[in-house]
């Protein structure tokens, strides 16, 4: 397969917001209109995409989105060590089904690892799902026994 992985822009939010109903109404039964939903989920990203805060990369097929995957920077507060003052939350990573299985995924996760470790990040955090985990794992993710989560909503896995 043919692709590549570049930084996304402003232009590629209409289809980055078919990337995001296409990956949740999978994992569960949509409660929105897809038009309604695609709508918000564009107004949403138009806004925070490339705010300082908010990054996504994506693979691309020509001119066809295949896979994206989000950062969102989380500050720390100042600390007068050389600790980094930043984490990164890695979210909405997805890759179309007919697209899988080519490695896609895996180059996607080493580009935005390598730009954390550029940026030097404290820490980069994710809530895998069952079928994602090994594949953090090989990019070196541990499960740490010391983090907790309280889960207002179960997740869908």
């Amino acid at each position: 397969m043919d692709y590549q992985i570049r930084a996304a822009g402003r232009d590629d939010v209409p289809q980055l917001a078919q990337l995001r109903y296409d990956f949740r109404s999978n994992l569960s039964a949509p409660i929105e209109k897809e038009a309604d939903f695609t709508a918000r989920c564009r107004s949403w990203m138009t806004e925070r995409l490339g705010d300082g805060r908010w990054y996504c990369w994506v693979a691309v097929d020509g001119s066809r989105l295949i896979g994206n995957v989000w950062i969102q920077l989380v500050e720390k507060i100042p600390t007068p060590t050389d600790e980094p003052e930043e984490h990164a939350y890695l979210t909405n990573f997805f890759v179309q089904d007919a697209a899988r299985g080519h490695g896609i995924g895996s180059d996607m996760l080493s580009h935005v690892l390598e730009w954390s470790a550029r940026r030097q990040v404290h820490a980069v955090f994710l809530w895998p799902t069952i079928r994602t985990r090994a594949l953090y794992e090989r990019h070196g993710f541990l499960a740490d026994g010391d983090a907790m989560q309280l889960l207002f909503v179960p997740r869908a896995q």
